[in-house]
């Protein structure tokens, strides 16, 4: 089982690389979002390698004027992990941990070239492990980086220029979740499904700050971070205790009858007892994750498609029913007002991502898919 990335010194076992320990739901995957400087613009990429089951697939999905446009393409992997193409879209590592490429040749109305190059060394979030009874369900390592995009992107003849003052969020998660076809078996006794997830990248002029939280139904953390990263911060920097906060708590004001969020206010503190807080608020529409297969009933990550289909696929986000499973993974793109622990004030934006799924007792949701109050 031999491939091209075992020319590379990158094993990390006795294994050819084309193995990923024993787990079907092995994944690897790139991440990337961005908005235009004026907030016009609003896009998403994903790309995924499921080596176990010998998928690859990218997506690349643009929001404006509340439409949604999504390029949608999946391919027989070969086993070639290291071919970071797909059809029309390519990733392409031009300075890892630093600066990365997105192309995508014109497929279905969408074309773009675009240069991801980030403001500081990434962070490491804490490992992500969920078990349902003795099954894993995730075990998962991810980085989160913030930066500058440059270049552009065209869909159906209208180019978008990403000037200075272009931003967003990128992130390289690998491990084991749910991928491709669902479990023939599930863990028995059935559970009332419950996922809770927040997730708050944001830039602002001279910095960035993360924060992201996994609560189970009672409302108990499980899996947690909140940090603020100065422009160029190095991977020795980041290991000052200074750029952690201690306690970090996010208060989310809902829509009623829906999961999405209408306000959210985020409190930190560190072992100090300094203090600071950030207040998000909606700017615009929110990006559905299906549009880059997250959840998605056709394109869902690691489904056999064949050897290479691609499709278009277009989201009305004024008709859409926020209730619908499907629609209740999103990323909201927000206004932010941070006050740090120095006492000063920024103004950015940045994206609150949110995935409820069943009850939440701090949010008064009993059931899967009921509304909020």
């Amino acid at each position: 089982m031999l491939t091209a990335a075992d020319d590379y010194p990158i094993h990390q076992t006795a294994e050819p690389i084309a193995f990923s320990g024993t787990d079907r739901n092995f994944y690897d995957r790139y991440f990337f979002n961005g908005s235009a400087a004026d907030g016009t613009v609003f896009f998403a990429v994903a790309f995924g390698v499921y080596p176990h089951l010998d998928v690859a697939d990218a997506h690349v999905s643009v929001l404006r004027d509340g439409r949604q446009v999504c390029l949608h393409a999946s391919r027989h992997l070969a086993h070639e992990r290291m071919a970071l193409e797909v059809g029309p879209i390519s990733i392409l590592v031009e300075v890892p941990l630093r600066r990365l490429r997105v192309r995508v040749t014109q497929a279905h109305g969408i074309a773009a070239d675009m240069v991801f190059e980030g403001r500081a060394f990434p962070i490491q979030e804490p490992r992500f492990t969920l078990r349902n009874g003795s099954r894993t369900v995730m075990d998962v390592t991810r980085m989160t980086q913030n930066g500058h995009w440059s270049g552009w992107i065209t869909v159906d003849g209208q180019r978008h220029e990403l000037s200075a003052g272009a931003m967003g969020t990128r992130d390289r998660s690998w491990g084991v979740r749910p991928v491709g076809a669902p479990d023939a078996q599930p863990v028995m006794p059935a559970r009332l499904p419950q996922f809770f997830w927040l997730w708050a990248p944001t830039n602002f002029s001279d910095r960035s700050v993360f924060f992201h939280v996994n609560e189970d139904a009672a409302g108990r953390a499980w899996n947690t971070r909140a940090m603020r990263v100065p422009d160029g911060a190095t991977r020795e920097g980041l290991l000052i205790h200074d750029h952690e906060f201690d306690v970090a708590n996010m208060e989310v004001a809902w829509r009623g009858g829906t999961r999405w969020a209408r306000s959210a206010r985020l409190e930190v503190r560190t072992a100090d007892a300094e203090t600071g807080w950030a207040e998000f608020l909606p700017d615009g529409p929110p990006f559905q994750m299906s549009g880059i297969g997250y959840g998605h009933s056709r394109w869902a990550h690691g489904v056999w498609k064949g050897d290479l289909v691609t499709e278009r696929e277009e989201i009305d986000t004024a008709s859409i029913d926020p209730l619908a499973v499907q629609n209740l993974h999103i990323q909201q793109p927000v206004r932010v007002e941070w006050r740090d622990i120095d006492g000063s004030h920024h103004s950015g934006r940045g994206v609150l991502e949110q995935l409820v799924i069943g009850p939440h007792a701090p949010s008064r949701l009993r059931d899967v898919l009921d509304g909020a109050p």
